[in-house]
């Protein structure tokens, strides 16, 4: 979990004036390249940061504070598409002292080196020895979680990386808020609760749907407004949870773009997601959250706020990291009960009642 304040040394050397940060292709992943941005200006004071991220991040990437502005690639994920990178880089020379690549692909290093950047940093990994000249080994034991990955690149070789780093954030803009209220026709007049349903990596990350709506009927019983929110990709599920629930509930899945996402997200009272990109968007906008963790492992991308709660059962056979189940039973998210849940969210708002949940077909 992050402290506060975070502190490091501020660089003695040559200052890089722009830096340009290659960002992750994952939603969760570029939420916390932010860390990394609040540490590079402090320790460049002044510096201008840029963060190259697919088109569909930009909207997120202009969200995140410390950041001058996003440098769209629309070259899809896991293809080299390399005509476009090239006509990039050309457009980038001299426009940067430093780039650091995240990604520990080949073709994400192949930018910065193409656009001649001065010193690119990032860890080995796919023969990357070449594209990059400031090359960093990871020691995941030192560095468990990908934010510390993230945070450390920020840093010299021979700097101590810190045992705390700070909280990614995401900023929203009240203009932004009321034109997505208004473009879905949405009350917020009401408490909300955001439930997340979805998750990109596969069914051993989601929490079933009656559980999910187990936990919306409780909140709606109580004058609550419940907005399932995820993909285009999450509609069927999240439509089952909207059914489960009621008439309060508005499914949003696919409705909304990543912008709008992140702004009415913002509005919540209390989130409730599994392990993904929406639950880190909303810990890095401070919302009371509560995550939901089956195959993953909660020690290395937790939701980074201390206004969250994790929720797991620590069983044996997990975290195994797949996308199915390989024991074909689900238990760490099936006999993951509502009641953990509610008793998780009573504890981030007191005045809340978690009481039983209700049940399929009780008024």
């Amino acid at each position: 979990m992050p402290s506060s304040p975070f502190s490091i040394p501020k660089h003695d050397g040559n200052r890089p004036s722009r830096i340009l940060l290659v960002g992750p292709s994952w939603v969760g992943d570029m939420v916390m390249a932010q860390s990394l941005v609040q540490v590079l200006r402090q320790r460049f004071p002044g510096a201008e940061v840029d963060v190259l991220a697919p088109a569909w991040s930009a909207a997120l990437v202009a969200r995140m504070p410390g950041v001058r502005r996003a440098v769209s690639i629309s070259a899809g994920h896991g293809r080299l598409e390399l005509w476009e990178r090239l006509t990039l880089a050309h457009r980038l020379r001299g426009s940067y002292d430093q780039a650091l690549v995240l990604p520990n692909s080949l073709k994400s290093a192949l930018v910065p080196f193409l656009a001649g950047i001065p010193q690119r940093t990032g860890y080995l990994g796919e023969y990357r020895y070449v594209l990059l000249n400031d090359t960093r080994r990871l020691n995941k034991h030192l560095l468990p979680m990908t934010v510390q990955r993230f945070v450390a690149l920020g840093l010299s070789k021979d700097t101590e990386p810190p045992p705390d780093v700070p909280a990614p954030r995401l900023e929203v803009h009240a203009a932004n808020v009321q034109y997505a209220l208004t473009e879905l026709n949405l009350d917020a007049d009401r408490d909300i609760l955001v439930l997340c349903p979805g998750a990109e990596y596969g069914p051993a990350k989601r929490w079933p749907t009656e559980q999910f709506a187990a936990v919306g009927r409780t909140l709606a019983g109580q004058g609550w407004n419940i907005w399932v929110m995820g993909s285009a990709k999450d509609g069927e599920t999240a439509q089952a949870v909207c059914d489960l629930v009621g008439p309060t509930a508005v499914n949003l899945a696919g409705r909304t773009s990543l912008a709008q996402a992140v702004d009415l997200i913002s509005l919540a009272r209390a989130v409730v997601s599994n392990d993904s990109g929406l639950m880190h968007v909303a810990a890095a906008l401070d919302r009371p959250l509560v995550a939901v963790y089956g195959s993953s492992d909660p020690g290395f991308t937790p939701p980074l706020s201390p206004n969250s709660r994790i929720v797991s059962l620590g069983l044996k056979c997990s975290p195994c990291f797949q996308r199915q189940c390989p024991e074909g039973h689900l238990d760490c998210l099936l006999s993951l009960a509502p009641d953990l849940v509610l008793a998780q969210l009573a504890e981030l708002l007191p005045d809340l009642d978690a009481g039983r949940p209700m049940i399929a077909g009780e008024c």
